[in-house]
Order: structure tokens, then C-alpha cells, then sequence
């Protein structure tokens, strides 16, 4: 869950440590701000969320758990032997996100009060997906309460609360006609009515994410897709949430890049077999931009294919194959870029038309709600396309003719077709497959037993100085391991 944002937090600081220029000399501490810009506060919050939940999709276990990469030095990610993780960074955001909201309250900005609660349902629907339940009601409050040992809600308690104040949100920007400083709006230029979207949109994800526990998921869903002047979202890809990265520093530049290698090290992280082989096997446009050919198929022991992926979680996989010559590595002219003029192409997806293609192709197969002129197949097919669409790419012609591309009806091909559309697209490829069992991966020997994590492990810090707290979350969620499930996986 670490996050480098340095430069924007240095920035931010230089902000609220800044001096007024009128104060009374006695009684004002010219080191402490009267007033905070909300502009700023929410290009903060924006941007530390979407550079810190990309970076997570890439070069950490998120990646792993979807099985996209594999890894042949450090391979603790890839065996699953995770350990806690801490989530300092994400509490982080999230108190900066509350000072949005404080801040917007007191000068009744209901614009900024509306991005402040959208913010705060994706930064803690990320938490309690990764960790089940987790601190919610009483987090955030040392400044004002000095509670610094926070008890923890259940997560059925926390989603239909994110699942409110995304609705709010909604209805507050439909009525607000205060203007949104688009120059502080990293993600939308000001322009409410995609904030808008973006909030309906992030409630399907979540209501098709706790639907096999949540009653009313369909419902609601239904409600918002008949309503779409009261619910609008995403209507093509343009409309995605995602911040552009820069890519002249290393903090506004994509994970991987020269500027911001992080731990993603292209000579230690190699493309899984599991990914590899799906897109050799329905002839993939994506291939061969995603993935770099081997060097030479001379002295290949196992595979003589173009394309080789690298199995997880065997022994020694930097001699699989017969080494690094022979196994493919992800594009140097796509994925290693800085972003920017490099490649505009990489960005910071928070969620994207695509998937909401797919959401609502699968609530669509499973009978569950209907759509105006729509199928489950004719989502299925769009979710493809604009997949393929967002990297510049068109599907040939006979492709969606193959066995295992044409439409069948099953939720194993929408939901492999989503895992392979979700490439680094944040952690949804390892949250569908632990929904669904979708794609059926092969763990791998030295990860058996473990099979693919359904969460994080607590951090440290909470068994060691919230124990109290923390006992009692655990004698009602489970035991602290990567395999307990949290409620909606019940």
C-alpha cells in the first residue's frame, strides 16, 4: 500500500503552512493557516488516490493475486506469503479528504462537499475490500475527539454507508450551482455532471461486488440504469475517471517508467503464463502491444512459442524456458514510459467505461435487471471493443467468430474477457476472480495450499497498539489470514 507522492505532499504543505497576510500579530500563529483552498485540498486528495491505486495494480500484490505478472527475484508477492499490510497511506488520504469536507461545510461549497464524499467511498471501499472489516465510524478522529484507537465496523455496517454517500453526492451536484475550479479538478475539468457519473458508476461496481449478500443490489441497480437523468454514468470512454500522468517527474509519472521504476523492474518481473496463453489462445490485438516477443526461440526448453509467459510459483523461474532470452517481458514501447508525451495512453484509471460494460453485462446474464436496448451479450461485445478501443486498437474481423471469444452466455468467458480488459486497470482483476473463481488459475507448486488471497492481513501496528480493538474485530470477522472471507464473499 506504499505510496510515493513526495512532490504533490511538499506542495500541499507549502499550501497550508503558507502565512495570511492580515492577522492579529498576538493571537494568530502565523504558522498555522485561518483558511484552507479547497481547490487545492481536492487536487490533493485526487490525485494521491489515483497515483496510489495505480501503482498498486502494478507493481504490487494486487498484480499477483490476478496473476497478470510473475515474479523471478522477490517472489514473496507472487507465493502469496504476504504477511500484514499496512494501510497508514490510505488513512491519510482519507484525513485529507475530511479536511475537503470540513472545509467545504463550513463555506457551504456543496460542490466540493459532494467530490469530498465520493472520494471518501472509493478510498474506503478499496480499504475494507482489501481488509474486510476495518476502522470507519470512529477513524479520523484524534484531531477532534483524541481518538486514537479507533474500533472497527463490519464491512455489511460500511458499504451501505459509501453505497449513501455516493447517492448524496449525486443528488448534491444535481442541485449545486456552485462552479468547480477545473484547474484544481485533476480528473473532470470541473464539470459536475462527469462527477456525477463517475459516483453512479462506482456504485454499480460496488453493488454488483456485494450482490450475493445485499438484497437490494439489483434493485438499486435497476433504479438507476431505467433513470438516467437522475443516474447518469458513463456513456463511453470519455468519460472515465483517470488522471493523466505528466511524466516529468517521478511523482507524476506511471509506475514502471524510467522516472518512477518503484519495484516494478522489468528484468525481475516477467508476463504470466496465465495471461500469455489466454491472449495466444483467441488471437488477442492486445498481444502484441502489451507484450514483448522473446528474444530468440533457440536453446527454449519448454515453450518455442512467439510469446512466453512465465509460470507462478515454481522453483526457479528465471531459468524457465531456458532463461531470460527466451520468456516475454511487457512492452518497452508501451508500458515503460513515463506517461505524458511518452505514451498518453497511461494514465491513472479509477474505474472506466469498460468495466462498467461488463458490470452491466453480467447483472444483465444473471437475469437480474434489464437495460434499454441492451443484452448481456451486446455488453459483453462492447466491453471488448472499447477495451481494445482505449489502446488504439480494433478487433479483426473474425475475432469475436472464435470458440472462445463468441458470446456463450457463461460467466467464466465475461469474466475472463474482464480480467484480461482490467490489465493494471486497479485491483479488479483479483477482486473478480475471488468473486467468481474466474479465470480457474493455476496457483502454482510452491504457492499451494495457499490459493489466491481473499484479503490483506492487518497491520501491525493494530494487533501491537489497537489490541483491544483489534481483538474484537477479529472474534467477529475471523481469523487475521489472507484466507478468511470478509462478508460479501460469504
Amino acid at each position: 500500500m506504499k505510496f510515493r507522492y513526495k512532490t504533490i505532499l511538499v506542495l500541499f504543505m507549502a499550501i497550508l503552512s503558507a502565512c495570511t497576510k492580515d492577522f492579529d500579530k498576538i493571537n494568530t500563529n502565523p504558522n498555522s493557516p485561518e483558511t484552507t483552498n479547497t481547490e487545492f485540498l481536492m487536487s490533493e486528495v485526487i490525485l494521491s488516490t489515483a497515483y496510489a491505486y495505480q501503482e498498486n495494480s502494478v507493481g504490487r500484490r494486487p498484480a499477483s493475486a490476478a496473476r497478470y505478472l510473475t515474479l523471478i527475484r522477490n517472489t514473496g508477492y507472487d507465493l502469496f506469503d504476504w504477511g500484514p499490510v499496512d494501510w497508514d497511506d490510505t488513512y491519510a488520504r482519507l484525513s485529507v479528504n475530511k479536511t475537503l469536507l470540513e472545509t467545504a461545510k463550513s463555506r457551504s461549497e456543496n460542490q466540493y462537499v459532494a467530490i469530498s464524499k465520493i472520494m471518501k467511498a472509493f478510498n474506503f471501499a478499496y480499504l475494507t475490500d482489501l481488509y474486510g472489516d476495518i476502522p470507519y465510524a470512529q477513524a479520523l478522529q484524534s484531531k477532534e475527539s483524541n481518538l486514537i484507537y479507533p474500533e472497527y465496523d463490519q464491512q455489511q455496517v460500511i458499504y451501505p454507508d459509501l453505497l449513501r454517500e455516493l447517492q448524496e453526492a449525486n443528488e448534491l451536484l444535481k442541485g449545486s450551482t456552485g462552479e468547480i475550479n477545473a484547474k484544481g479538478d485533476v480528473l473532470f475539468n470541473g464539470k459536475a455532471l462527469q462527477w456525477r457519473k463517475f459516483a453512479n458508476t462506482l456504485r454499480l461496481r460496488m453493488l454488483l461486488r456485494i450482490s450475493k449478500v445485499y438484497g437490494a443490489a439489483f434493485t438499486e441497480m435497476q433504479t438507476m440504469v431505467n433513470d438516467k437523468s437522475t443516474y447518469p454514468v458513463f456513456e463511453s470512454s470519455a468519460d472515465n475517471a483517470a488522471v493523466a500522468y505528466l511524466g516529468n517527474l517521478a511523482a507524476y509519472s506511471w509506475p514502471g517508467g524510467p522516472l518512477a521504476m518503484i519495484d516494478f523492474d522489468y528484468q525481475k518481473t516477467k508476463v504470466s503464463k496465465e495471461l500469455v496463453d489466454r491472449l495466444v489462445q483467441r488471437n488477442d490485438p492486445r498481444l502484441g502491444l502489451w507484450v514483448e516477443p522473446v528474444k530468440s526461440t533457440t536453446g527454449s526448453t519448454v515453450d518455442l512459442n512467439k510469446y512466453v509467459g512465465v509460470p507462478n510459483a515454481i522453483d526457479a523461474p528465471a531459468a524457465y524456458n531456458g532463461g531470460e532470452d527466451h520468456v516475454s517481458v511487457f512492452s518497452s514501447s508501451f508500458f515503460r514510459k513515463n506517461g505524458g508525451s511518452t505514451n498518453p495512453l497511461l494514465n491513472a484509471s479509477l474505474i472506466t467505461y469498460t468495466e462498467q460494460c461488463f458490470i452491466l453485462a453480467e447483472a444483465i446474464q444473471k437475469g437480474k435487471i434489464t437495460v434499454p436496448g441492451e443484452t448481456a451479450e451486446s455488453m459483453y461485445y462492447k466491453g471488448i471493443k472499447e477495451s481494445m478501443k482505449s489502446y488504439g486498437l480494433t478487433a479483426p474481423s473474425n475475432y469475436f467468430d472464435q470458440a472462445l471469444v463468441k458470446y456463450d452466455g457463461t460467466l467464466e468467458q465475461l469474466i475472463t474477457q474482464k480480467w484480461i480488459a482490467m490489465l493494471f486497470k486497479g485491483s479488479e482483476g483479483w477482486f473478480d476472480q475471488r468473486r467468481t473463481g474466474y479465470p480457474a488459475f493455476v496457483t502454482g507448486p510452491l504457492a499451494a495450499g495457499r490459493g489466491i488471497p481473499k484479503r490483506y492481513v492487518f497491520p501491525d501496528s493494530e494487533s501491537a497498539k489497537n489490541k483491544l480493538n483489534y481483538q474484537k474485530a477479529i472474534a467477529a470477522f475471523g481469523p487475521d489470514k489472507e484466507s478468511t472471507l470478509m462478508w460479501y464473499l460469504k
